[in-house]
């Protein structure tokens, strides 16, 4: 039965790899590889005691890497959720919120806060299911209200706010 702990720095390579791994039934493996790169070695120095691993004896399972604002003691960050394909569907990662959520709560934070593409409308259905409201944009894609260039040029995105 897959146990749910606190990540550690010793975790990235391994989470390295699921992305890579995970994320090729919608993506192209150099794709798979470059989505990657959003996690550097840095979320797990500096963020371990935040974020999340589910692992088994097969390894990791689900991971979520998330921390705690350090310019505003009441916000708190989900910044990448993943779970093995196998286990989609599974209220996995509605776990991981939940887990992430009430230790944001015990820790004093009273809003957590996320992003994703508006192309990515599963994550989208997700992040409403789990109550988050979608913050205001500078445009519309779709009806939906998205942030303009938020991650460099051309990388619009889809802000989320939680309240706890």
């Amino acid at each position: 039965m897959p146990a749910l702990r606190q990540a550690r720095v010793c975790d990235h390579g391994a989470i390295v790899e699921c992305v890579q791994r995970w994320w090729t039934d919608s993506r192209s493996p150099e794709q798979a590889r470059e989505l990657s790169l959003l996690l550097p070695r840095l979320f797990l120095q500096f963020f371990s005691a935040t974020s999340l691993v589910l692992e088994d004896d097969c390894g990791i399972r689900a991971f979520l890497v998330g921390f705690h604002s350090a310019d505003n003691d009441t916000e708190a960050y989900i910044h990448f959720v993943g779970v093995a394909p196998e286990l989609r569907g599974r209220g996995v990662a509605r776990d991981l919120y939940a887990t992430f959520f009430r230790r944001a709560a015990e820790a004093g934070r009273a809003e957590v806060r996320a992003i994703t593409s508006p192309t990515n409308t599963g994550s989208i259905a997700f992040h409403r299911a789990m109550g988050f409201a979608v913050e205001r944009g500078d445009r519309e894609i779709g009806g939906l209200p998205v942030h303009t260039d938020y991650d460099g040029p051309g990388q619009d995105r889809v802000c989320f706010r939680r309240s706890l």
